[in-house]
């Protein structure tokens, strides 16, 4: 039976040249299932290389003199250039991150050497942002929002719209900035939200989410603010609040309430009993809180009647009195 045995023989280089930038000082970064190649600064060579050694973490992995020598393990994953001795490395795997190193003999030269560190990342994929369950309600809800990602060495970054999220008081991360939390949540949390995933070789971005941040009511008010009506008049008033969702409106007159709901108050050909003191009252079924309006006093007056002669003006009578040697005049109006 035959054995086929593979040996490297230890060499002791002589006259070895360090720092002269044989290979680059700043480490490679690339990807699972990707190729890359460690370029040296050696110029092409007219005649062969008497030796080139590449080492990873200390151990050689191919060997070159007068013959390719590789490791097992490394068949058809290595390979060298002839011409400027750099290394290729193919199908890399997370496994292959470490300090690649060679000793390379040009013929008649010295021996020179370089080494580098080699990163390998599982790209960034499938980035993900749970969305919340359950009804938010401001200053009395908190939310954690969180992002998954399949990828390795992982960076993560928050944006509300297209803004980084900033840390304060109410908002932090946790679980190595992949879980965002904010406490007493406002109506200005919304959103939307994003989270970003990056590594030295990729990134990726989730969909956006939104929050629902019940408020309110809050700024009730009653409108118009005309007081005075006369009979017969058409009125409509209107309720308006600050809330989300909107609110359930119920009217009320000199506190009592009105079977009439909504954010608008009809009143048709109104009469002189339907004067009064005119509120509405906002519900929200979500804060379960309430807001009411100010009061807006409402009268309305009696039909000023027929047009009359004589002078009369509406139902409205006008009394001067003129005070004789006098330059002074006062008229005085009152409602008949």
């Amino acid at each position: 039976m035959e054995i086929a045995l593979f040996c490297i023989i230890p060499v002791a280089f002589t006259g070895l040249i360090k720092g002269e930038g044989v290979l680059p000082h700043d480490s490679l970064n690339a990807s699972v299932g990707m190729s890359v190649t460690f370029s040296t600064t050696v110029t092409p060579q007219e005649a062969p290389f008497s030796i080139i050694d590449w080492k990873f973490n200390g151990t050689t992995i191919i060997f070159f003199n007068e013959v390719i020598n590789t490791t097992p393990g490394y068949e058809g994953k290595v390979n060298i250039s002839m011409d400027t001795a750099s290394l290729e490395l193919r199908n890399l795997t997370v496994n292959d991150s470490g300090q690649y190193s060679v000793i390379i003999v040009p013929r008649q030269q010295s021996a020179r050497e370089g080494a580098t560190t080699l990163n390998v990342y599982v790209p960034v994929s499938g980035v993900v942002v749970s969305n919340p369950d359950g009804d938010l309600v401001e200053s009395n809800s908190s939310v954690r929002l969180s992002c998954s990602s399949s990828g390795s060495s992982l960076s993560f970054l928050w944006l509300n719209s297209s803004s980084g999220v900033t840390a304060s008081d109410r908002v932090h991360t946790t679980d190595g900035g992949s879980t965002l939390v904010i406490r007493n949540v406002t109506r200005y949390d919304q959103g939307p939200f994003r989270c970003r995933v990056s590594n030295p070789v990729s990134s990726g971005t989730s969909d956006p989410v939104d929050l629902t941040i019940n408020y309110g009511p809050e700024n009730t008010f009653v409108q118009p603010t005309n007081e005075y009506y006369e009979a017969g008049s058409n009125i409509t008033l209107n309720c308006s609040t600050i809330s989300m969702p909107p609110a359930l409106v119920n009217w009320f007159r000199n506190e009592v309430r009105l079977s009439e709901t909504g954010p608008h108050l009809e009143l048709n050909n109104v009469q002189e009993n339907q004067s009064g003191n005119y509120s509405c009252q906002a519900f929200n079924n979500k804060t379960l809180r309430y807001d009411m309006s100010q009061i807006l006093a409402l009268n309305i007056l009696a039909d000023s009647g027929p047009a009359c002669s004589g002078g009369c003006i509406a139902a409205i009578s006008v009394s001067c009195v003129v005070l004789v040697g006098a330059a002074i005049g006062g008229c005085f109006y009152y409602r008949t």
